[in-house]
């Protein structure tokens, strides 16, 4: 069987071309040079546009109501003013409520605003401070006056 047979029986014009790889070699001897066409044999994968994922950031109530806390116990992690600091409670930049004074956790919830307020109840024997201390005589005051 003769090579141009061959060349027939599979095909192989189609994928043969005359084009000279080395041009100096094929003038030098003057022979053929053969080049094969080549096809992808898989198409390319695309990038997606999914696969992210961001960490977990956490948030939410730390200590709840009636919970023992110290000065610095984070109480609520947030993002807005989802909860409202209270009395001896504190805000950070990041709106994390914190205790100021040792004590517990109470949670209030105003009847017409809707708005939730977070308080530290000072544990017994605590000094007030007089910002509180003028607050709490003053409700005690409106209170006698009411009944």
């Amino acid at each position: 069987m003769s090579f141009s047979s061959v060349c027939r029986r599979v095909g192989l014009k189609e994928l043969v071309s005359n084009v000279n790889v080395y041009p100096s070699a094929s003038e030098a001897t003057g022979g053929l040079n053969l080049l094969f066409r080549r096809w992808a044999t898989k198409k390319t994968a695309g990038s997606t546009k999914n696969g992210r994922d961001s960490n977990p950031k956490y948030l939410g109530v730390k200590k709840f109501g009636g919970e023992k806390v110290i000065p610095g116990n984070i109480i609520v992690r947030q993002r807005g003013t989802r909860f409202h600091p209270g009395d001896y409670v504190g805000m950070g930049k990041d709106h994390t409520l914190y205790a100021l004074k040792e004590g517990h956790v109470r949670f209030e919830c105003h009847k017409l605003s809707g708005r939730k307020w977070v308080h530290v109840d000072p544990q017994e024997g605590h000094i007030l401070h007089p910002v509180y201390q003028n607050a709490s005589a003053s409700d005690a005051a409106s209170q006698a006056y009411a009944s």
